[in-house]
């Protein structure tokens, strides 16, 4: 008694207590989750954080830049090559300890493409030997202006291009987003679609296990040939065979899509998404939204400025080098650290370094030629990409406005196939059809609901693809922000 107990507990009650623990998600859920916690969106997520950093990056480049420099100390014991005042080489013997310390304050000048500092430097030496004495050697304060060219300004290149790159990286993450929403959905609908066959395959094996029996009882009473009695027995084993084939398919599409949205278990169960409102894409209002919200766009400004910063540095730097370093400032050394104030000495330079290749065998000139051949190249590609972009946009909007009666269609087919099939079902244990069309209208069945799952798949794909192509929410009428997918 207690046996039967067990094995009942087992055979109707355990099954019972793992479906009640199998999670029930919906496909707006799946998607929440996957743009919150998949590896996509942790991939995403960093991305844009080091675009973010690369632009903090780039502003802080334009900021002034206090920086502390020091030796403390350096101690020297050896002995030295040095140039006396005759312009001799003469060998000295040192031994001593310096002490160095300095500040400087640099800016950028993006007008200019230069760099102009203030620096401040303190020097103390304190020799060994024979004739031990202390010098010292101040620097109150020096301006420096440095350039390396005066043709070329990568300052005024760069002001142009980084905020591109950045707007550029924060459509981008908004895109990845909605991708993450079309990947959602493909995994989602590889489960729905596994959920559903096995379900299809265990009515079907139900009712061919039924239908075989009723087959066995008229062969023995001699109503049907044997060669239908074994075409029935084939397809109750296919049957078999096809349940432990969609078993496995719905082990493999659960674990595909928990281990993707990175869930606790594999028991999942899904809600056939619901339609969605009905509303009309226009071409014009697709292609317009998309050009303004789409990273594309910026990017193709982004490359092309990127290729004329190109030509413009071969220019500039090829046929001509004019770099510039000025500095003004006062300087004092001594034995007494109290008048090193007084009496200041003048430190000032001027420097101006000019380079022209007389012949370098055409090396300039190609490589200016080289950086207008890939400008060229590069606004031919910009064109090209553009028709695509536009092209792609527009064949969607097309599809999807056909896309809601696919569906329809595949759903009334559906119904008809299954409503043919239970009619023949009925007529055949009446004896009144043969099992070749019974079989064919379950195939025919069978067929047509993995249409209208088909079908049902891609109305939703193509409706988060639409979003991805456009970045608009059309139920809404309003442009996709960050705010709207993190905080949904």
């Amino acid at each position: 008694m207690k046996t039967k107990t067990l094995l009942l507990f087992v055979i109707v009650i355990f099954p019972l207590l793992l479906f009640s623990q199998s999670k029930i998600i919906t496909l707006k859920e799946a998607i929440n989750i996957a743009q919150k916690k998949s590896p996509d969106y942790k991939i995403n997520l960093n991305q844009n954080q080091r675009n973010y950093w690369r632009f903090r990056n780039y502003k802080a480049s334009f900021l002034p830049e206090l920086r502390l420099t020091a030796t403390l100390p350096e101690y020297r014991n050896q002995v030295r090559r040095i140039t006396n005042d005759a312009g001799q080489d003469i060998f000295v013997n040192q031994n001593q300890l310096l002490i160095e310390g300095g500040l400087s304050i640099s800016q950028s000048v993006p007008y200019t493409g230069g760099i102009l500092s203030i620096n401040t430097n303190l020097e103390r030496v304190e020799l060994f030997g024979l004739d031990d004495n202390i010098g010292y050697s101040i620097i109150p304060f020096t301006v420096r202006y440095f350039q390396n060219s005066l043709l070329f300004n990568p300052f005024k290149w760069d002001k142009r291009i980084e905020p591109l790159v950045y707007e550029e990286s924060k459509r981008e993450f908004v895109e990845n987003m909605e991708r993450i929403s079309v990947s959602t959905s493909s995994r989602y609908f590889q489960l729905l679609k596994a959920q559903k066959q096995l379900e299809i395959a265990e009515t079907n094996l139900s009712n061919q296990d039924t239908l075989y029996k009723i087959a066995q009882g008229r062969f023995k009473m001699g109503k049907i040939a044997e060669n239908d009695l074994l075409q029935m027995e084939l397809t109750l084993l296919n049957s078999r065979n096809n349940v432990t084939s969609n078993q496995i398919e719905l082990k493999r599409t659960s674990q595909n899509l928990a281990r993707y949205l990175e869930l606790d278990s594999e028991n999942i169960e899904l809600a056939v998404p619901e339609e969605l409102t009905l509303f009309d894409v226009d071409i014009d209002k697709a292609l317009e939204e998309a050009q303004q919200n789409r990273k594309a766009v910026i990017e193709f400004r982004r490359r092309r400025l990127e290729a004329e910063k190109e030509v413009a540095f071969q220019k500039g730097n090829n046929r001509l080098n004019i770099g510039i370093v000025a500095n003004f400032g006062i300087s004092n050394n001594g034995d007494d650290f109290n008048n090193l104030f007084n009496n200041f000495n003048k430190q000032q330079n001027v420097s101006v370094s000019l380079g022209i290749p007389i012949f370098d065998w055409g090396v300039s000139k190609s490589r200016i030629r080289m950086a207008q051949a890939d400008l060229d190249l590069t606004n031919n590609n910009i064109n090209q990409d553009i028709q695509e972009f536009e092209q792609e946009i527009y064949l969607h909007v097309l599809n999807w406005s056909n896309q809601r009666e696919f569906l329809l269609t595949a759903e009334k087919a559906k119904e008809v196939a299954q409503k043919r099939y239970d009619i023949s079902k009925k007529r055949y244990i009446l004896g009144k059809i043969t099992i070749t069309d019974l079989n064919i209208a379950l195939q025919e069945k069978d067929q047509a609901i993995f249409q209208y799952l088909n079908s049902l798949q891609k109305f939703w794909q193509d409706y988060y693809i639409l979003r991805q192509l456009t970045l608009y929410d059309f139920i809404n009428d309003k442009k996709i922000d960050v705010e709207d997918i993190l905080y949904d």
